[in-house]
């Protein structure tokens, strides 16, 4: 109703409406919950919802497990703690939950990924810091005169030391094999693409949407339609919440967020033979698409009786 739709779109007194909702989406995605205290006018009607980072906020279930309560700490100095804060006077967001009474992040589901890349990094630190490299080998012949061999590793020695590098000079016999960046550290490197993978892989989404390679045989379409199924499913939790709490029946459009500039949607309707011109127009007017100034299109008119059809046109 307009009650619930005016505290959606003007909901904080201390921002716009879409810095709090992406603040409580980015809260309850990387943290698994985010909280909103509703405060009230005098009759019980939402003035104005207040952010509630999780650490002002501790969730308790009540002792008969008829519902939950809230003990609240505010930033503002002249708001003194609030205790049993009933469950109707909170927004609760929560994205899993174990207990089906307190949000748990996907991310957890990272720690022994986080974990090895650690020890990967240490590893690789490690490698580079001893690694041995070497842009030549001088072998010498089993049988030389040591004074010529001496020579000329000096010789070679000043050369290469002016271009930057340093000769080994091996005796018979002995064999020496610098390690290779190219196949031994690059192979540790590459490591970090594990992050992108593995944070698609936990919030269920295409990793090309976080740069990831993705999979080379889908097309666009199919990733976006990967990428509206998990929106439409993260944001029917956030529905879940707002119509138990509003007593409302909210609905969103999450069109815009996978369709921005609204091409998908004009060339389907476009491609629709079942739309008249005007009803087409009307569509792309109400998303947008279109200004409200442009005349909505309409067929023809039959040639009237006794006209000329020039079928030459």
């Amino acid at each position: 109703g307009p009650r619930a739709q005016g505290i959606l779109d003007n909901p904080s007194a201390t921002a716009n409406a879409r810095t709090f909702w992406v603040t409580m989406f980015a809260q309850m995605i990387l943290g698994g919950e985010s909280f909103a205290y509703r405060w009230r006018n005098a009759n019980g009607i939402d003035a104005r919802w207040e952010y509630l980072r999780p650490s002002q906020v501790q969730v308790y279930e009540l002792s008969d497990g008829s519902g939950l309560t809230y003990n609240l700490s505010f930033d503002e100095p002249d708001i003194d703690m609030m205790e049993n804060v009933p469950q109707s006077d909170m927004i609760h967001l929560r994205y899993f939950s174990m207990n089906a009474m307190t949000g748990f992040s996907p991310l957890y589901s990272l720690v022994k990924t986080l974990d090895i890349k650690k020890q990967s990094d240490v590893l690789t630190l490690k490698a580079l810091a001893q690694s041995v490299t070497a842009n030549s080998v001088l072998q010498e012949p089993a049988q030389v005169d040591d004074n010529y061999a001496m020579a000329r590793s000096k010789t070679l020695m000043k050369q290469l030391q002016t271009s930057g590098g340093i000769p080994v000079v091996l005796a018979p016999g002995e064999t020496f094999t610098p390690l290779e960046i190219k196949s031994n550290i690059s192979s540790l490197l590459s490591q970090v693409d594990w992050t992108s993978t593995q944070i698609a892989k936990a919030f269920q989404i295409p990793d090309s949407y976080l740069n990831g390679q993705g999979d080379q045989q889908s097309s666009l379409d199919q990733i976006e339609g990967l990428y509206a199924n998990t929106l439409n499913r993260d944001m029917n939790m956030v529905l879940s919440e707002l119509n138990n709490k509003l007593n409302a029946n909210i609905t969103a459009d999450i069109r815009k967020a996978i369709d921005p500039l609204g091409n998908d949607y004009a060339t389907a309707l476009l491609a629709s033979k079942n739309l008249t011109a005007a009803q087409v127009a009307i569509a792309l007017k109400e998303s947008g698409y279109l200004s409200q100034n442009v005349p909505n299109g309409v067929a023809a008119d039959p040639p009237q009786e006794g006209e000329n059809v020039d079928s030459t046109n």
